[in-house]
Parts: structure tokens; C-alpha cells; sequence
């Protein structure tokens, strides 16, 4: 099966995520990017002959930077609406400081309001197409996935991918993460879908099979934890280096000393000081091909394109964010 008639599907490369568009008269677009890449998530839209300001609703599949950097210009702009879990609806609306984990992964993401919470079985109508929305927690507590049942369509955000696993961060998500996405499997592949799409990467035209390649991962990680969480730093540090065009030597170690997650991954799973686990980090970094040198700097090797310098406006941390008036 291809892509369905009634959705373009925006391939993006790093730090925006995939994003979706559902056509209809009240088109629907899942996920925004990152915020450095507002101009392109505009250009995207304008070429599908969907404006941004013919949007009738923002869906987030989750609340992580690269899948909600969007919302703020969006909806600044052409007061758009934003919809997702309501778990993450209120962690967003009240400013709480590990909203988005903005604070823990050192990622920028400028205010936004949640206007429409989300849960499980609530449907999303564009007028020629309906959605289902599908708890899908395990990458984060409230992420949601979408389904269209009559074609078997999943829109997936992270919850799946077809060249890799969506990270579990058991850090701030809770011990109970790991188990929670390989129900999330379960529940997905009980829905037999024909075709999806996730936040990274390709479609999957065989998506059953990226669920079972998930299943086996996570399993795995269920006997070796401390592989769950160099999944997970890696990333983290690797995304950094993307937003920060590469890192000079001198700056490496300062800064991972001066994080959240690197010091809650040392001292938490690998069990060793921040101090001492740095050689061993930026080695696997190396290895893995994850980041190399290149003139002195660390840079990360996925394909990206680089945030400017002094990209963002206004403050990037939730809990310096306006406060909603109580009259919105």
C-alpha cells in the first residue's frame, strides 16, 4: 500500500520531525518541527496547496522539541489551534519546568498553549477524513498515535520507526516506560495496519514487521538496561551537536558536566561519576559513528541542518513561559 490519497506525508531531516497533513475541508497537521524550521514547515504547506492559516487544528504526537517547535510561530501567526494527550495538555498550560523535558535535554521550545486535550478513542474529523486517536505511551507518558480504521493507517510519531526504535527515556518517564512501549506495540499491531508513518525516517510500507523489529529491541533491553540508556544518551547528545553546530573540544566535557540527563545516566544506570564517564562517552560517541571530528569540533553525523545562531525569540524553558490568562 502507498501513501493514502488523503495525506501528504513531509519527509524532514533533523532537528525537525516527520510531519503530516491530513487533507479535508478542516485539514489537520500532525506535528510542526523544530522551531528553527518554521520558514520551510510554511513553504511545505503553501506547496500542497494547504496555507498554514487554512489549518483547522494542530495535532502533537508528543511534546518533544522537534515535534512541537512549530506550534509557537503557528500559532503566533494565525492563532491556530493545538491539540494532544491530556497529560502533556496540562504539563504545557501550566508552565510546568519538565514540560516538553525541555530543561532536562537542554532543547529550546518557545511558548505555546494547548487548546484541545486529547484521550484515547476521541476522533479527529477533517470532513473527508476520520481519525482515531490511539494511546501510545512508552517514548513519553501522554504520546498519542492516529488511526484511519478503514484503511488501516497509522500516523505514528515516535511511537515506531522503520530504521530504528523510538528511545525509551525510563529517566523521566518512569521505571515502567520499557513495559509500557512494548504494550504499545501490542496494542498497535493488534490494529493490523497496512501503512504508516512515523516522526523520522520513511514511510513504513510494512509496518507490522517494523513492530516486531521494535518487540525484539525492546525485549532485549529488558535484560540490558545500560543498553536502553546508550540508546538514549547518544541521541541526546548527538541532537545537541545538531543545534549547536558542532561542539569545540575544550567545550565537550564542561557541558555534558553541566546537564541534566548526562548526570541522571551516569550516576543513575551506569552507575559511575559524570567526571569518569566522559572518555568513556565521547569513545562510544566515535565508535558508534554517532559524532566525529572535524577541525577541532564535535559534529554530529546524521544529516541536519544546522539552527542559525540566535534562531529563537522569547524565552525557551516552560517555566519562563507567559502565563496563561485565566480569561483564554
Amino acid at each position: 500500500m502507498s501513501c493514502p490519497a488523503w495525506l501528504t506525508f513531509f519527509q524532514r531531516t533533523f532537528p525537525s520531525a516527520n510531519m503530516a497533513l491530513v487533507h479535508g475541508p478542516r485539514p489537520i497537521l500532525v506535528d510542526t518541527g523544530f522551531g528553527s524550521d518554521l520558514a520551510e514547515t510554511e513553504a511545505l504547506l503553501r506547496g500542497v496547496g494547504v496555507p498554514p492559516e487554512s489549518l483547522a487544528l494542530i495535532v502533537n504526537t508528543h511534546y518533544h522539541s522537534d515535534h512541537v517547535g512549530g506550534n509557537w510561530g503557528l500559532q503566533t501567526r494565525y492563532n491556530l489551534p493545538i491539540a494532544t494527550h491530556h497529560w502533556e495538555a496540562a504539563m504545557v498550560n501550566t508552565r510546568d519546568r519538565d514540560a516538553c523535558g525541555a530543561e532536562w535535554h537542554d532543547q529550546p521550545v518557545q511558548p505555546y498553549t494547548i487548546t484541545r486535550s486529547l484521550a484515547e478513542g476521541d476522533t479527529l474529523d477533517t470532513g473527508r477524513v476520520t481519525l482515531e486517536v490511539v494511546h501510545t505511551p512508552g517514548h513519553t507518558l501522554g504520546h498519542i498515535s492516529l488511526y484511519h480504521r478503514e484503511e488501516r493507517v497509522l500516523l505514528l510519531g515516535d511511537a515506531v520507526h522503520g530504521d530504528d526504535v523510538g528511545w525509551i527515556n525510563t529517566m523521566r518517564e518512569g521505571a515502567g516506560a520499557l513495559q509500557r512501549g512494548l504494550d504499545t506495540l501490542d496494542r498497535l499491531a493488534a490494529l493490523r495496519p497496512r501503512w504508516a508513518c512515523s516522526g523520522h525516517g520513511a514511510a513504513l510500507t510494512h509496518p507490522l514487521r517494523a513492530i516486531d523489529d521494535a518487540r525484539r529491541r525492546y525485549e532485549g533491553w529488558l535484560s540490558a538496561p545500560e543498553k536502553m540508556a546508550w540508546h538514549g544518551c547518544k541521541r541526546i547528545f548527538a541532537y545537541q551537536l545538531m543545534l549547536r553546530q558542532g561542539m569545540a573540544e575544550a567545550d565537550v566535557a564542561p557541558y555534558l558536566l553541566g546537564c541534566l540527563w548526562y548526570q541522571d545516566y551516569t550516576r543513575h544506570v551506569f552507575e559511575v561519576t559524570p567526571e569518569d564517564f566522559v572518555a568513556t562517552f565521547l569513545a562510544e560517541m566515535l565508535r558508534s559513528r554517532a559524532a566525529a571530528w572535524h577541525n577541532g569540533r564535535l559534529i554530529a553525523l546524521m544529516p541536519h541542518n544546522p539552527p542559525p545562531i540566535g534562531w529563537a525569540v522569547g524565552p525557551t524553558r516552560p517555566r519562563d513561559w507567559p502565563v496563561i490568562s485565566s480569561s483564554r
